[in-house]
Order: C-alpha cells, then structure tokens, then sequence
C-alpha cells in the first residue's frame, strides 16, 4: 500500500506535545492500532502520528478512504471539524480551528458572488436559490465563537494573538503558561518587549500584562495633603511644602509613565495595522 505524506497537511493541525507522542505510543504498543487512517486517495489525511509510531514499531493498521473530499479545502474543513469536536483540544486551539474554518468559508463566497452576478435575468432568481443552497452562509464573529466554544471577547483576543504576538508568547499561551487574556495584553508590546516577557516566565509575563491593563485605566484621584495646623511651628511647615513638591513630582513621574506606556502601545497597534 502506498500513502502519501503531505508535510503541510502535517502541519495544518499543532503537533502533540512530547508527553501526548509517548501517551500514544504506549498506547499502540499495548492495544494495537484500533481507529483506521483516513485516506484520500493514496493522501493521508488523518493519523499522521499513529502511522508513524505504527511504522517505527511494525504493528498493522487499518485505512478508509473518505470519497467526499473535493479540493485540499474540503480536507481542511475536515480536519478542522475533527479536531474541534475532541475533548483534549485547548480553547486557544479551538479559536485558532475556527478562525481559520471562517477564512475558507468566507473564501468560498467570494468567489461564489462574482459568479452569480452573471447569470442570465431569465434565469437570476432559481439560479440565485440554487447558489444559495449550495454556498456556506459568512460565520459572524459570533457564530465563529460558538463554533469554536469560546466567548466572542475570548476570540477577538484570539485574533489579536494571532496578528502581533511573538512565536514565543504564541507557544507560552499553546504551554498555559499565560491565559489568552493576558497573552493579547501583552502581544500590543514590541516583539522584543513580548520576547524580554515570555523569558522572565510566568510571573513576569502576569506582572507585565498587570502593569499593561493599569496603564489603560484611567488614575486614581490621589488625596488632598492635610494642611498643617494653624499652630504649626516653622518645622511643621518646611515638611509639608516638602510634602507637596514630593506629591506634585510623584503625580508627575505617573503622568509621564503613563504617556511612555500609552505610547509604546499605541506604536505596537499601529505597527501590528501595517503588517
């Protein structure tokens, strides 16, 4: 039997970590290869690891052919609905399935528009229905999430990991060392600012994404100096005039940490828009 390997379509779906290859290794050693391959033609489509661990080792597998398959679009639609319905799948994973699900479809009704807008007019209303039944409806954003079992803020934190987060702070969300809400607060930092956070671990990453969500809340009101009393002896005052220039300096050192912050981020979004 031949199969084929496509390194890409390998690659479509994030590898097993280290500790899941060797929980399924042990697992075909002991019980044999239960679940067949999946084949488009001589293509694997599904069971890249077990076929692998099942070559290394001799042990016999079985194959099924899937005939719906269409296009290299259609066995990623179906490698996407797979792995969405698995259990042992990550939430961030999940989003990042069901992002790229909306991508092919919303490609499919594009080139699926230009085509019904040159049917014939005798012809434009059964034609029309006909496509229509035919074509995937666009997913909104909120469809997507469902599909992906996230809430639409969790997706759009998603999308925003996806576009300006460094490989690093992407693996450090895929390892949980960060939560997807922290990582997207960090990703609207320089690469090489993400990059100083993902190597400081867990604990600078959260104190970072901290110091990131103070700076876009808007300053506590600080409160008033007590003014000294009428009595006050010459001391008395030469401290609090040094108290009120050590606030108004504080107050300013704030202002301008908040402008750095404000600015640094301001630059990574406008960087992220470009690319």
């Amino acid at each position: 039997m031949t199969i084929t390997i496509n390194e890409e379509l390998r690659a479509y779906i994030d590898p097993l970590t280290e500790d899941e290859y060797q929980a399924l290794e042990r697992s075909l050693l002991a019980e044999g290869c239960r679940d067949a391959l999946v084949l488009w033609g001589d293509l694997l489509v599904d069971g890249h690891n077990r076929y692998g661990i099942c070559q290394k080792h001799g042990i016999p597998f079985n194959t099924v052919q899937n005939t719906n398959f269409k296009t290299m679009e259609d066995v990623h639609l179906w490698m996407i609905n797979n792995h969405l319905g698995r259990r042992s799948v990550s939430d961030f994973q999940r989003g990042v399935l069901a992002l790229r699900k909306k991508e092919i479809l919303s490609a499919r009704l594009a080139q699926a528009e230009p085509n019904a807008a040159e049917v014939k007019v005798e012809k434009a209303e059964t034609e029309e229905r006909e496509t229509a039944a035919k074509t995937p409806a666009p997913l909104t954003r909120e469809a997507v999430a469902r599909t992906a079992r996230v809430s639409s803020a969790t997706l759009g934190q998603i999308e925003k990991i996806q576009k300006t987060a460094a490989p690093e702070l992407v693996d450090a969300v895929k390892a949980g060392v960060i939560s997807i809400n922290a990582a997207a607060t960090v990703a609207s930092l320089p690469v090489e600012k993400q990059v100083e956070a993902v190597a400081g671990g867990k604990k600078e990453l959260r104190k970072t994404a901290r110091q990131l969500r103070e700076a876009r809340q808007p300053a506590k009101p600080t409160p008033a100096l007590a003014p000294p009393p009428d009595d006050a002896t010459p001391d008395q005052l030469a401290v609090y005039r040094l108290e009120i220039l050590v606030d108004e300096l504080t107050r300013e050192r704030d202002q301008l940490k908040l402008k750095v912050q404000h600015l640094t981020i301001a630059l990574a979004e406008a960087r992220a828009g470009k690319s």
